[in-house]
């Protein structure tokens, strides 16, 4: 296996041609996506990774100057695009992986043919009259908590994103997620997630996109989605009944449903400047 496959684990499957790529959300690895992919394995050619510090990755590839922006995870997935010479992609994106596809397809647009957006965010904390959801103290709160404490701000906080209190389990799973990804790693990770700001990148979105909103999402609320819809020209937008930040594991057959629609729809994306 190549140094760029073995750094970010990168697994492939499915029967068919076209690639579908899916990114993981922050703490999570590609494992989060087990009841999503086969439903598009008998369709698609499956590919697999995670993000550096995350699941099976390597942990010594994780540079702090590289990281430092969430264009060192483009990168990332560009090169696995490259080493696999992967054409004509579906980016399968969750959270902050999802702002990581928008910049995939703006530096090489002419890869990727199909843009899902899973709970995204362009920017967590308020501006004006931009709601992402946060106050700036309550961000640097939650980042000071995490500091201070990897395992509690896990078990505090992983509930919170996955909602869905009536199923206990799915907020245990996001915990143990959480836990296992290195503390450092993690902190770092979540200072660029949390306090990124690419709403300037958007408008230069020219691959066609679907924006999947959850309901009742602690860290992507309405406001945010529609922003999203808003601002990514000829975008999809779809209000999940699926409530908290993972329909990935909450909700799958709804996700799937929804992704199915959207890619065969034959509308096509604008044309490439």
């Amino acid at each position: 296996m190549s140094a760029v496959l073995e750094r970010n684990n990168v697994k492939v499957f499915g029967r068919g041609q076209q690639p579908m790529i899916f990114a993981h959300g922050y703490g999570c690895d590609q494992n989060m996506w087990r009841f999503i992919t086969p439903a598009f394995e008998d369709r698609y050619k499956i590919v697999l990774f995670d993000h550096v510090g995350h699941g099976q990755s390597d942990a010594a590839a994780f540079d702090l100057a590289k990281y430092g922006s969430l264009n060192g995870y483009a990168d990332d997935v560009l090169a696995i695009c490259r080493e696999l010479g992967l054409k004509d992609v579906i980016f399968v994106g969750h959270s902050v992986s999802a702002t990581i596809g928008v910049l995939t397809a703006i530096r090489e647009p002419e890869r990727f043919d199909r843009l899902v957006l899973i709970g995204p965010s362009p920017r967590y904390i308020n501006d004006g009259d931009y709601v992402g959801g946060f106050k700036q103290e309550d961000i640097e709160g939650l980042l000071d908590f995490l500091d201070s404490n990897h395992l509690g701000w896990s078990s505090t906080m992983a509930p919170v994103i996955m909602g869905n209190p009536d199923r206990p389990e799915l907020g245990e799973e996001l915990t143990n997620s959480f836990c296992r990804t290195d503390p450092e790693i993690a902190k770092h990770f979540a200072r660029v997630t949390f306090l990124s700001d690419n709403r300037i990148d958007l408008p230069s979105v020219k691959t066609k996109a679907l924006i999947l909103q959850c309901s009742q999402d602690a860290i992507a609320p309405e406001a945010v989605g529609r922003y999203m819809h808003q601002n990514l020209e000829g975008s999809q937008f779809i209000q999940l009944k699926a409530t908290g930040h993972c329909p990935n594991l909450s909700a799958p057959e709804e996700t799937i449903a929804a992704m199915e629609a959207f890619l065969d729809d034959p509308t096509p994306a604008k044309a490439v400047a």
